[in-house]
């Protein structure tokens, strides 16, 4: 387990070890989306990991999803992100965030003016989602024009600005989990025939755009990007050439000299062996489910740069430490992941605390 606890070299950052806080939604910013002292304590925390990506944060009103997510462009965003990044930076710790549109997964409900959501095409998830008065159908999202796309892209771009503004070290574009990057590679969700759908190279086409778009903006040492091959979250299916299209979109983006690919990896070890050899910088790997014992793992089998961990992290502030000697780890109470105060949120116990759950 010893190579997880080495130096690296990500992107403009060197970095104490290969350990990455994952992105998880919290739902604890104010209702227009601004970070609060809580999220700063909370992130402030966990800075002994060598990298943290935050929860999404829309960068527009139209890129809500879900309640209570934070947002990256406005004044006010800036300035409780500021916050944020204060505190974390003060704790010696590096922090990019997580830059992401809902799409289709999203209610109007949640949206400030009471948005129709936007996607590719306009195709209901059939799922449903959680608002203030419960959880609702997701209804039917307006396909997005070629302005909205254009628009859409300009949002990213200047979300990433606003980040770096915040004193973010970076961002990380979120191409995953079913959200509105990720529904342009499905054709179950893309059934566009322009520039924007149809063959791999025009449904991988926006999320290029993006990443070119943020890469000009605040460069690519400080631009990472984070996909999920193969992952049916929104409902969403890649179809036959869902491999060939990632191999295509990771050799695109490698072009870039991004700082890194976060990758959720869901089981195809063949397709995450194509794109580690095609991926020349730093690669992170999410293994959903990963065991403690499996920790550093596919840092020392050469699969990946970097490991990523959400619940584990979530309830253990002190996670660095408690891999590091061998200590019992506190235990994720699922009732507290979305929503609320500090319970569950910041009162989690570490070690020095002298109170294990």
């Amino acid at each position: 387990m010893q190579e997880i606890f080495s130096r690296i070299r990500l992107g403009a950052y060197a970095l104490p070890n290969r350990l990455v806080m994952a992105p998880m939604t919290r739902s604890r910013a104010t209702a227009d989306g601004v970070p609060t002292e809580l999220m700063a304590e909370y992130y402030a925390q966990r800075a002994s990991m060598g990298l943290i990506v935050t929860e999404a944060t829309q960068p527009s009103d139209i890129g809500q999803g879900t309640v209570a997510t934070p947002g990256i462009y406005t004044d006010a965003h800036i300035q409780g992100w500021r916050r944020v990044t204060s505190a974390v930076h003060e704790k010696g710790g590096h922090l990019f965030i997580q830059i992401m549109h809902s799409g289709r997964m999203s209610h109007p409900d949640n949206v400030p003016g009471h948005l129709q959501a936007l996607a590719p095409s306009a195709i209901a998830t059939q799922e449903q989602i959680h608002t203030v008065e419960g959880m609702k159908d997701m209804p039917v999202p307006r396909a997005m024009t070629l302005e909205d796309v254009q628009q859409t892209i300009a949002d990213f771009r200047h979300a990433a600005r606003c980040a770096i503004e915040a004193g973010a070290d970076g961002v990380e574009i979120h191409a995953a989990n079913g959200y509105l990057v990720q529904q342009f590679f499905a054709p179950n969700a893309n059934t566009r025939t322009d520039a924007y759908g149809g063959s791999i190279e025009n449904r991988a086409r926006f999320a290029l755009e993006v990443a070119k778009a943020v890469v000009d903006e605040i460069g690519a040492d400080r631009t990472g990007i984070r996909i999920s091959p193969g992952a049916t979250l929104g409902g969403l299916d890649e179809g036959p050439e869902g491999p060939a299209l990632y191999r295509y979109l990771t050799a695109e983006l490698n072009r870039l000299g991004l700082a890194y690919l976060d990758v959720m990896d869901w089981g195809n070890s063949a397709l995450l062996a194509d794109l580690r050899t095609l991926w020349h910088q730093t690669l992170i790997l999410n293994r959903p489910g990963r065991l403690r014992e499996q920790v550093g793992a596919d840092v020392a089998a050469g699969l990946a740069d970097m490991e990523a961990y959400g619940g584990h992290v979530l309830a253990n502030p002190d996670f660095v430490n408690r891999l590091q000697m061998g200590a019992p780890m506190n235990t994720a109470d699922s009732a507290t992941f979305f929503g609320g105060g500090s319970q569950g949120y910041t009162d989690y116990p570490t070690l020095a605390s002298h109170d294990v759950w």
